[in-house]
């Protein structure tokens, strides 16, 4: 089994009781996050790890300290502000930041992912404090297996790599988007169970187009442009074969790529190393378990809705796939589920008599479908779009604040008693629509759920809730159960899987409340969820290589393996 750390391990005594063996002492061991433990360091370690006298006398427990951070949390002023505290407390004490994190997640997860963290990226350079992470960039990509020698973790086991090429709704962020991999994997800890002894965050430093940046004094970045075409598959080509030879059994989540880098990426390394894309694949199952819940509620299938997805992008064709996988799993064809389905991008609907680029081609509508429809020019809007399609189902993935108009909201209000309404992008400054105004507009009968947090809404007295469609609730779960089982390749039933354990779960806690989504607060159950299925379903896509689980065992196994945040009694090795 191999060591966790060149600086320490965890081990078990003969009792099978966990404890910290370090190989160093005294300051050091204030000094790296990991094992640090501040005033809950007994008085015997302290002496015997010559830690006496560095410390206050009073020895504290984890929920005394607890209660000291929460407090100095609360008296942040901004969100930004309580962002750069949390990341501070995890660069300090990082199980004590995860012990908060867990007992606080429906309040701190805005705060370390979306929307702050949207707002932590732009300012990345400006408000840098500590290292985190690899960077690999042109300077140091040809000596990319040297450089993960460099990173503390030995064995290595969740990998997120962006290139930050298209953060959120923001665009090109160059070196700042390693906020991203931080915060996510975060999730994957606090919300997902993953050890984080066996996490890495990865920014791909190919460049940025942005000549603010460039120009930038405080930028951390290479100040040069993006690499592209074969130059960039170079770059990924090396980090990826020293990922394989020096983190082998590493899962890795792509992030945040631009959409014309997303798919051939993904396509290009899911048989070489396990690995999916969050942005695709994250939004795709999530969006589609919001959906099928969503038509539970109306008391239909997913097989008879008409779909509207305006946006494009990596996540728009991301869900327009899940919701083609999840009517064909519901007796449609391919045929048939591609008629039901109509993706705008920027220039309006897809369609096969104009140009589109490769990755949207599939879902072109052919010309005669729409030769009769009512419209003012050659290519449908998305009005005439609802209109003609009679879309019951809209989801926004286009990252246009205020792309649902009242005219928008009112064409689906008038095709359906119950308009399925899910303005997704992120952070909230990017939203379609308010929540209050798409019920506003539709008198309160709307489906509507967010890619961002929203308070619930008032309409006639009644509190409507809004639920979040965060991706948090797929790519943790999906990660730790492709670790789990061992996984060779991240294939679309285990995706699919993920997707449905979370509407089970939904359907099961909450749909009698007439929720879509469970509250984040839940994140860890539905994650112990997903997991769950994740193996199962690697086992019977014949991808699975671990012999400590079965399909059978996979439910108390990953209960078993869920990492909780809990201080170890140290001993000097």
């Amino acid at each position: 089994m191999a060591k966790i750390s060149r600086y320490f391990d965890i081990k078990k005594d003969a009792l099978g009781r966990e404890y910290m063996e370090v190989y160093f002492d005294g300051i050091a061991l204030l000094r790296l996050v990991m094992t640090n433990k501040g005033t809950a360091f007994t008085p015997e370690e302290r002496v015997s790890l010559g830690l006496d006298g560095l410390l206050p006398p009073q020895v504290n427990t984890m929920d005394q300290q607890l209660a000291r951070v929460y407090g100095g949390f609360r008296r942040e002023p901004t969100p930004i502000a309580r962002y750069q505290y949390l990341r501070a407390l995890q660069e300090r004490n990082e199980i004590l930041f995860y012990a908060l994190l867990v007992r606080h997640l429906g309040e701190m997860l805005p705060v370390v992912y979306t929307p702050t963290v949207g707002e932590a990226v732009q300012q990345f350079s400006f408000l840098y404090q500590s290292a985190r992470g690899v960077s690999f960039s042109p300077l140091n990509i040809d000596r990319a297996r040297r450089v993960l020698e460099s990173f503390p973790w030995e064995d290595v086991r969740m990998i997120v790599a962006t290139d930050s090429s298209a953060i959120l709704g923001i665009g090109d962020q160059g070196y700042g988007g390693l906020a991203i991999p931080i915060g996510k994997l975060a999730l994957y800890t606090a919300g997902g169970g993953v050890s984080p002894f066996h996490t890495m965050p990865v920014v791909l430093d190919v460049g940025t187009d942005r000549t603010d940046l460039i120009n930038d004094p405080f930028y951390l970045g290479v100040r040069q442009r993006r690499l592209r075409g074969e130059a960039y598959f170079d770059f990924f080509d090396k980090f990826v074969d020293a990922v394989k030879s020096g983190c082998p059994r590493a899962v890795i989540q792509w992030e945040d790529l631009s959409k014309e880098a997303a798919f051939s990426v993904l396509e290009r390394y899911r048989r070489v190393i396990p690995s999916f894309n969050d942005d695709i694949q994250g939004t795709g199952a999530v969006t589609l378990a919001g959906v099928i819940s969503a038509c539970r509620l109306r008391g239909e299938a997913l097989r008879d809705q008409s779909v509207v997805i305006h946006g494009a992008g990596a996540g728009g064709i991301g869900v327009a796939s899940a919701i083609c996988q999840g009517m064909i799993r519901d007796g449609l064809t391919e045929e048939q589920a591609l008629a039901r389905i109509f993706v705008l991008d920027s220039k309006g609907l897809l369609t096969q008599d104009r140009p589109v680029e490769e990755y949207k081609r599939r879902f072109a509508q052919a010309p005669e479908k729409i030769a009769g429809w009512k419209k003012a020019g050659a290519v449908p809007t998305l009005v005439e779009t609802l209109q003609n399609a009679r879309a019951t189902v809209l989801l926004g993935l286009s990252g246009q604040p205020r792309a649902f108009s009242e005219p928008v909201i009112q064409a689906m209000a008038d095709n359906t008693p119950r308009p399925i309404i899910f303005p997704l992008s992120n952070p909230t400054s990017a939203c379609e629509a308010l929540p209050e105004d798409i019920l506003a507009v539709t008198k309160g009968r709307a489906l509507v759920a967010t890619g961002s947090p929203f308070a619930p809404v008032e309409i006639d007295g009644e509190t409507i809730p809004i639920g979040q469609g965060n991706n948090a609730f797929i790519f943790p779960g999906l990660g730790f159960g492709s670790i789990l089982s061992g996984a060779r390749e991240i294939t679309d039933d285990m995706v699919l899987a993920a997707a449905y354990a979370l509407v089970d779960y939904t359907a099961e806690k909450h749909l009698d409340k007439g929720l879509v989504y469970p509250p984040v607060e839940e994140l860890q159950e539905v994650s112990a969820r997903v997991a769950t299925a994740v193996i199962r379903a690697a086992f019977a896509d014949g991808v699975a290589g671990s012999a400590k689980v079965s399909p059978e065992t996979a439910e108390s196994y990953v209960k078993a393996r869920f990492w909780q945040p809990q201080y170890l009694p140290f001993v000097r090795g």
